[in-house]
């Protein structure tokens, strides 16, 4: 699939004149409505060395993969607004997701819009970032000021960046995983910094597993009752960077045990990275999120979100079905819908979802699964036959290549003939056979 390119109107720039760190991030979106705005924020950071560190790590996660795809720079997206800001990203891979949450008290300065685009973090600025000490001030603005003294110093310049598909596909799957996590470990300081140092060394294959003996955690490749699974251990290594600044590390388990992600708290912030089953998988193939688009969500709903919620809002579905008089039952069909599409994050820490306004069309976010095409494909073709229809019971025939699978509904799940579920037994996604026939039903 053909990524996008972006062009850049300025670079980011981290300058430093009479003292005063300045850091500008360039941005760029499709949507047109926030084209004209010069500034989503402007402000100094509470905390400079911290966030820095955390940024470091982001754009050490997005520069690395685990995966056949090779490694390439790629950009984070970021929200302001609502008193907060985010960072968000991935692993060429896709396979390893970070989002660091910036809370009100870690900044100070104005919030001039509410949107969310795609960031330039380019080298001389990292190398800038590595450099900040606890006491300096920093100045942080999210987007591009047109009367800035620092822009005027610097060569502007016209810069593309790739963004892949893959990342705007991640993010309709990696907040369903992260919905359907509980916290399994509380870890302090002591206990975090003794676990990574029983990391095994390189890269390592088959399972390990975090346990606890005697109080203190541990890696291990022995399976225990109360063990926590890791795929692709040696991902972990992208917090070595934060673990020594980190009050507390939380980590969650998805409930089918395949999926973790461990939370660094920082008191003003939080950085979050989320890891995929394993090191070959990534988040966007995983079809998580295939379950919840059987229904279509009217592009007129969306857009009357988009105008109404504001970037990192809390989504309450509740009290926006009664300040709005939506019905319940609809709601929740649009929640489903905008988890999705990648319009909803989760907030593990919060246990609630929050608002992402995306800057990409929204033709293109609807239209990226290809496993949604095949089976609104399969239903044109009148490739679906159901044969038999109760209470609890669904049995179907679905045309394949010179075949006819068979698809069952029931109390024990469901189930296809075909290769796809054969292979992955569902952890990977529905396949096209199955999303068929739940859009028929």
């Amino acid at each position: 699939m053909t990524d996008l390119q972006y062009h850049y109107s300025g670079v980011s720039t981290y300058t430093k004149v009479k003292g005063v760190n300045s850091l500008v991030l360039a941005h760029q979106t499709e949507i047109e409505a926030v084209n004209n705005i010069p500034c989503f924020f402007w402000g100094t950071l509470t905390d400079p060395y911290v966030t820095a560190k955390c940024w470091s790590t982001i754009a050490k996660v997005v520069r690395s993969s685990f995966g056949p795809v090779p490694p390439s720079l790629r950009d984070p997206i970021v929200s302001a607004g609502t008193e907060r800001i985010r960072f968000e990203g991935f692993s060429s891979c896709n396979g390893v997701y970070v989002r660091l949450d910036m809370k009100p008290e870690s900044i100070d300065g104005e919030f001039i819009a509410s949107g969310t685009t795609n960031v330039d973090f380019n080298d001389p600025m990292l190398n800038a970032l590595n450099s900040i000490q606890k006491n300096e001030k920093v100045t942080l603005a999210v987007g591009q000021q047109d009367v800035q003294v620092i822009t005027a110093k610097t060569k502007v310049t016209e810069k593309k960046v790739t963004l892949p598909m893959r990342w705007i596909k991640g993010l309709t799957s990696v907040q369903l995983y992260l919905a359907d996590m509980d916290l399994k470990f509380e870890l302090n300081k002591i206990q975090t910094i003794q676990l990574f140092q029983t990391l095994p060394k390189g890269s390592v294959k088959g399972d390990f597993f975090i346990t606890k003996r005697a109080g203190k955690f541990m890696f291990s490749t022995l399976m225990t009752a109360d063990g926590l699974r890791i795929g692709g251990i040696h991902r972990l290594r992208l917090l070595e960077g934060v673990l020594a600044i980190a009050e507390k590390v939380f980590i969650y388990e998805s409930a089918d045990k395949q999926t973790c992600a461990m939370v660094c708290e920082f008191g003003k912030m939080q950085l979050l990275m989320a890891f995929s089953p394993d090191a070959y998988r990534g988040f966007s193939g995983e079809g998580k999120a295939l379950e919840h688009m059987t229904e279509n969500v009217p592009v007129e709903w969306v857009y009357g979100l988009n105008s109404l919620l504001k970037s990192n809002e809390t989504f309450d579905p509740t009290l926006l079905s009664i300040a709005h008089d939506i019905d319940f039952g609809t709601m929740d069909q649009l929640t489903a819908g905008l988890s999705s599409i990648g319009l909803l994050g989760y907030d593990l820490m919060g246990r609630n979802h929050f608002y992402r306004q995306l800057p990409f069309k929204t033709e293109r976010i609807l239209s990226l699964n290809p496993r949604l095409k095949n089976a609104k494909k399969l239903i044109d073709n009148e490739e679906v036959q159901i044969v038999r229809k109760e209470p609890g019971y669904i049995e179907a025939t679905v045309k394949g290549s010179g075949v006819q699978h068979k698809v069952v509904m029931d109390q024990q799940g469901d189930r296809c003939t075909c290769e796809w579920f054969t292979a992955y037994q569902g952890k990977r996604g529905i396949c096209k056979h199955i999303l068929a026939v739940k859009i028929v039903v």
